[in-house]
C-alpha cells in the first residue's frame, strides 16, 4: 500500500490534536472548546433554516457574513477573508506569502501546526527560543529576513504580547509579512492586532469562532488585512474549493457575530473562572504562568506532569500534556464551567495531598 503514497505522505508527521474520546464521558479540559453553548441566536436559525437550499451550493464570497465582520471590526468587506477554521487560513498562508524553501519564523515553543505546515509546504523553519520565563523577547523578531508567524495569546503557555510591541515588530519587518494567530485573543486584557492593517501592509491577522464564539464544531475562521493580502489567501482558496464553507456555518457565524452581549457574558465568565482558578492552584504550589486565554498552563514543583494528567486522566478528566522538551514538566487546563472547575480542583488537591 504505501507504494502508491508520495514522498511527503509517507515523511510527514501530522498535527495530534487533542483527545476526543468516544469510550465514556469526561470532563473535557484538554482542547480549549468553550465550556458554555453558542449564541441562543445561533440554536433558532438553525432550527428555522430551509433544508431544502442544501441542494444549492453555499456563496462562495461569504458575503453576508464578511458584512457582519465589516460592521463588527470597522473594516473593509475586502480587508475580511473567511476560512473553514483559522487552521486552513493559517494553511494557506503557508502556501500564499511564502515560496518553496523560503524561511518562516516563530517562537520554539507555540501552536505546533506551524512545524507541520512548514514541512508540508517544504518550508525551513526557524524557531525562536523563548526567553527562560516563556515570553518572547521582541529583540529577537526585529530586522529578519523572512516572514513570521506569532500567536498572540501564545500557545500552550496563554502569554500575549501587547499591540505596542506588536507594533514594534511590524515596523522592523517592513520587508516581511507578519501573521498574528489571535484564536485568543478576547479572552486578553488587550486589544486585536487588527487596528494595525490599515497602517502597516505586512500585517495579517487571524481568528477563530472556535473559542470566545463556541462554534468549534461549525468550522469557521477570518482573517483581516489589507486588499492585496486578502486577494492572495482567495487566490490559493480558489485553486484548492471554492466552497470551503457550508451554509449551516455561514448562518450559524452571522447570528454569533450579531450577539454581542452573549458573547461578553461568555468571555467574562471564562475570564473569572481563570483568575480564580490560577489563585487556587498557587496556593497548592503550582507554578501558573499568568495566561490570557481561555487555558491555563502549570507545573507543580514536586509532581510531574505527566503523573497529574495521567491522574486525571483516571478521574475522568482530560487535559493536554506535551510529552516535549522544554515543557514536558507542565500541562495545558482549559477553562471549564465552574462547576467543572471546581471538579478538577478537587481532584488535585487529592493528587497533592496523596
Amino acid at each position: 500500500m504505501n507504494n502508491f503514497l508520495s514522498n511527503k505522505a509517507k515523511s510527514i508527521e501530522p498535527y495530534k490534536p487533542g483527545e476526543q474520546p468516544k469510550d465514556k464521558k469526561y470532563i473535557k479540559l484538554n482542547t480549549n472548546e468553550c465550556p458554555y453553548p453558542p449564541s441562543p441566536l445561533v440554536k433558532k436559525i438553525l432550527i428555522e433554516s430551509s433544508f431544502d437550499d442544501l441542494r444549492l451550493y453555499p456563496d462562495p464570497n461569504v458575503t453576508e457574513l464578511k458584512k457582519e465582520i465589516s460592521k463588527l471590526y470597522n473594516v473593509y468587506e475586502n480587508n475580511i477573508f473567511i476560512g473553514n477554521g483559522s487552521d486552513e487560513i493559517l494553511a494557506f498562508s503557508f502556501m500564499a506569502f511564502f515560496n518553496k524553501g523560503d524561511k518562516v519564523y516563530y517562537p520554539n515553543i507555540t501552536y505546533s501546526f506551524y512545524s507541520v505546515y512548514s514541512s508540508l509546504f517544504d518550508l525551513k523553519e526557524v524557531k525562536i527560543r523563548l526567553k527562560e520565563d516563556f515570553t518572547i523577547d521582541i529583540n529577537d523578531y526585529k530586522n529578519l529576513d523572512s516572514g513570521i508567524f506569532i500567536a498572540n495569546p501564545n500557545a500552550p503557555t496563554g502569554l500575549l504580547l501587547t499591540p505596542s510591541q506588536i507594533e514594534e515588530i511590524i515596523i522592523n519587518n517592513k520587508d516581511n509579512i507578519v501573521i498574528i494567530d489571535e484564536a485568543y485573543i478576547d479572552f486578553a486584557d488587550t486589544e486585536s492586532a487588527y487596528k494595525l492593517i490599515n497602517k502597516y501592509d505586512n500585517l495579517l491577522v487571524i481568528q477563530t469562532f472556535s473559542k470566545s464564539r463556541a462554534l468549534a464544531g461549525i468550522r469557521l475562521g477570518f482573517a483581516l488585512g489589507n486588499e492585496n493580502l486578502i486577494q492572495g489567501l482567495k487566490n490559493i482558496k480558489d485553486s484548492f474549493n471554492s466552497y470551503t464553507i457550508n451554509r449551516f456555518s455561514i448562518i450559524a457565524g452571522i447570528e454569533a457575530v450579531k450577539d454581542k452581549r452573549y458573547f461578553a457574558e461568555t468571555i467574562k465568565k471564562i475570564i473569572d473562572t481563570r483568575e480564580r482558578i490560577k489563585i487556587q492552584l498557587k496556593e497548592l504550589y503550582f507554578k501558573v504562568l499568568d495566561s490570557k486565554s481561555n487555558f491555563i498552563f502549570i507545573s507543580h514543583k514536586n509532581i510531574f506532569a505527566e503523573d497529574i494528567y495521567s491522574k486525571l486522566r483516571d478521574n475522568g478528566i482530560l487535559v493536554r500534556y506535551f510529552k516535549t522538551d522544554l515543557i514536558s514538566n507542565y500541562i495545558r487546563v482549559t477553562i471549564g464551567t465552574d462547576e467543572e472547575m471546581n471538579i478538577f480542583i478537587d481532584k488535585i488537591k487529592e493528587i497533592v495531598k496523596s
